[in-house]
């Protein structure tokens, strides 16, 4: 398994103060959706990302923003950290039409072209041969960017996976793969479903190399991050990286994650990558209190102001509701 390294000889405070204000954003966010979605101001389905916000810090510091994103429905965390606004985002959650998706998609489906983010998708593995076919258009167009396609240990039993995991290796295809292993898919764990409970060791099958990584972890995720998307960007093709993480909610906002002991949730809390990155800043003196103090108070203007904007934002107006469906505008099979 992928650890931490010296942190003095590796990582520079640029990178600490990066990490920690990004995840101090995908945390709040998150925070202030899960008590909106209370409310009754988000409807719909909606998962959250707070505990895993680790592998969206370190797969930003280990990719360029040319390189494409994809993931399932868990997706907010990883839109904001892509660049996406928190604007848009919370629009979206809204159904708002200021959101990135126009307010037609919801949680489940956040998608920017300009930031290359491809969503956001509702079907468990759809994503992963989509993923494999952003990056087979990379080769064919003689970019070295890569693309990377995020799914849960509960995607892993699909035959998307098996399909494209062959298919990837076949043609080295620049891709990297990673099953975001928060243990327990919707509700059931990885031990429950499978007879192979480490989930990189799939890739045995097809000759892809593979990592097993401390999601909990900047630093291992970045290294591992690194070393995988050096091998697609030389054209060696995929990697299988298995990220082990931990959701602090339940799978969405309906699941009350009876199926796991509040002993077990707080072990992994200790663990708490904002914490963790925030005492290793502190221990370096890489920056002040009253620094760290406004960094807080930045992220939470940032999310106050997301929340103002989705309020104030007007609903999609009804000619809308066929648009975005077909890119033929003039698609003759569609009809009030």
């Amino acid at each position: 398994m992928a650890t931490k390294t010296d942190v003095k000889t590796k990582f520079t405070k640029e990178t600490y103060l990066y990490w920690y204000e990004l995840m101090l954003l995908l945390r709040r966010f998150e925070e202030k959706a899960g008590q909106l979605y209370g409310m009754q101001k988000i409807r719909g389905f909606c998962h959250l990302y707070i505990g895993q916000e680790a592998i969206a810090a370190g797969c930003m510091t280990a990719t360029k923003p040319e390189d494409k994103f994809i993931t399932a429905y868990r997706d907010h965390a990883l839109a904001i950290a892509k660049g996406m606004s928190a604007d848009a985002c919370m629009a979206e959650l809204y159904g708002k039409a200021t959101g990135c998706s126009k307010g037609k998609g919801g949680s489940m489906h956040f998608f920017s072209l300009e930031h290359n983010f491809f969503g956001g998708h509702g079907i468990v593995g759809a994503q992963i041969g989509t993923g494999a076919g952003l990056a087979f258009a990379e080769k064919y167009k003689g970019t070295d960017n890569v693309a990377v396609v995020f799914f849960g240990d509960g995607a892993a039993r699909q035959g998307m996976l098996h399909e494209t995991f062959n298919m990837a290796m076949l043609w080295k295809l620049p891709v990297i793969f990673i099953c975001e292993n928060n243990m327990y898919a919707m509700g059931t764990s990885v031990e429950r479903t499978s007879n192979v409970l480490d989930i990189y060791k799939l890739a045995n099958a097809y000759d892809m190399p593979s990592d097993t990584i401390d999601g909990m972890s900047c630093e291992a995720v970045h290294e591992g991050m690194e070393r995988a998307v050096k091998r697609a960007r030389v054209g060696e093709g995929p990697t299988l990286l298995e990220i082990k993480t931990y959701r602090y909610r339940g799978h969405s906002m309906s699941d009350p994650a009876k199926y796991r002991t509040k002993e077990e949730v707080e072990e992994y809390k200790e663990r708490d990558p904002l914490n963790v990155v925030l005492k290793t800043i502190q221990k370096n003196k890489w920056a002040t209190d009253a620094e760290i103090e406004a960094i807080t108070e930045k992220v939470k203007q940032q999310v106050e102001h997301c929340v103002e904007f989705a309020e104030n934002s007007p609903w999609p107006s009804d000619d809308e509701l066929l648009k975005d469906v077909y890119t033929q505008e003039d698609y003759p099979f569609i009809v009030d």
